[in-house]
């Protein structure tokens, strides 16, 4: 099926360009990202499997690993099902988890042993987890520790190098200008920005225009993240927080055809108008699961993916609810096989828009 693994990727020359423009394409240090729409890393989400299922469909200017351990990277098996790629999951961020600026030499040596495009910095999960091993968004409070990781990163990588961050509480604007500052001079390549606050909930609104305020000043680009879910919330994101992209996360999961429909509608990209059969969609994510994930580690991937998936159609909580009740990841895919033979769920798409700041949804990445 022409998945690979360390060493059968044929990277671009990751020499330092200058940012190039043409169209809607972005060149950085060597890569070329099509469109500007970038996959968010979610965990349990973003694997190899759903991956190719976007790259079926098309639009997707940069896929994104889920959160890897820069502790743990190193010492992963290449085989990994956290670390297969096909070749059209091209080209491939991966986002590492970092507290400390000694776990990086050993991390880019394993990300550069597998072929990487691109290497992201998290800088934005809240959760607690994430917290007590000094990553994520502890680092917006520590800018000294984050520019030495970065530092580190630099020196160590010709690879494009972007962070991920959420915005900063309220009142700290000019600290938080400050902060992405630094993160430019220590030669980050570019800034995709969580416009919510650290720890904030997916049900709150984002502050897309927060995002503007950070684009006054920095020079890389800033791709904006958070509340899109349809082409009309592309839009308005744009519009509001005047990104030069857009990432998108829980939205591609519901509608895996949407960074597809933007590229398209907003960008101007010559790709299908018509809506892919659902229940084609489902079975292409649960065999990409069976081919590439080992029996114990297919059903949590397979639930958490119908968990959002199925919120846009006729019925869907009967899937959703099959799907959750399963013992097994069989008994999942048969009650998937049952639902679909009883419904058409691709007769209407009951998520039209979320409006102008996103759905109001509870969980999510």
């Amino acid at each position: 099926m022409g998945i690979y693994k360390t060493g059968m990727h044929e990277r671009i020359n990751p020499q330092r360009d200058t940012i190039k423009r043409n169209g809607t394409a972005v060149r950085i240090r060597g890569m070329v990202i099509s469109t500007p729409l970038l996959l968010a890393p979610m965990a349990g989400i973003t694997h190899s499997a759903f991956r190719a299922v976007l790259a079926r469909l098309g639009g997707v200017g940069l896929f994104a690993t889920e959160m890897l351990s820069a502790r743990t990277l190193p010492r992963e098996d290449p085989d990994s099902p956290f670390l297969v790629r096909t070749p059209q999951e091209a080209p491939l961020s991966w986002q590492i988890l970092v507290g400390k600026a000694e776990e990086i030499p050993p991390a880019l040596d394993a990300l550069h042993a597998l072929g990487a495009d691109a290497v992201d910095i998290n800088m934005g999960c809240p959760a607690p987890n994430v917290r007590r091993r000094l990553g994520g968004s502890t680092l917006l409070q520590d800018p000294v520790r984050a520019r030495l990781i970065l530092r580190e990163v630099r020196s160590r990588t010709e690879l494009p190098v972007s962070v991920k961050m959420r915005i900063f509480p309220a009142g700290a604007k000019e600290a938080e200008q400050a902060f992405c500052r630094m993160l430019q001079e220590e030669g980050v390549d570019f800034l995709s920005v969580h416009a919510r606050f650290p720890g904030e909930p997916f049900g709150r609104p984002p502050r897309w225009e927060r995002v503007r305020y950070l684009k006054e000043a920095l020079t890389i680009p800033v791709f904006l993240n958070g509340g899109v879910f349809s082409v009309e919330d592309a839009r308005k994101a744009l519009d509001v927080s005047g990104a030069d992209g857009l990432m998108i996360g829980r939205g591609a999961v519901i509608r895996p055809w949407l960074m597809r429909d933007i590229a398209r509608d907003v960008y101007g990209l010559s790709l299908p108008s018509d809506t892919p059969s659902r229940k084609d969609l489902f079975h292409s994510l649960a065999q990409g699961l069976t081919e590439r994930f080992p029996p114990e580690l297919r059903l949590g991937r397979l639930k958490r993916f119908t968990h959002y998936f199925s919120r846009t159609f006729l019925f869907a909580h009967t899937l959703a609810s099959a799907v959750q009740a399963s013992r097994t990841f069989e008994e999942a895919c048969e009650r998937a096989d049952a639902f679909f033979a009883s419904q058409d769920p691709d007769t209407a798409d009951l998520l039209k828009t979320s409006g102008a700041y996103g759905i109001n949804f509870d969980v999510g990445a």
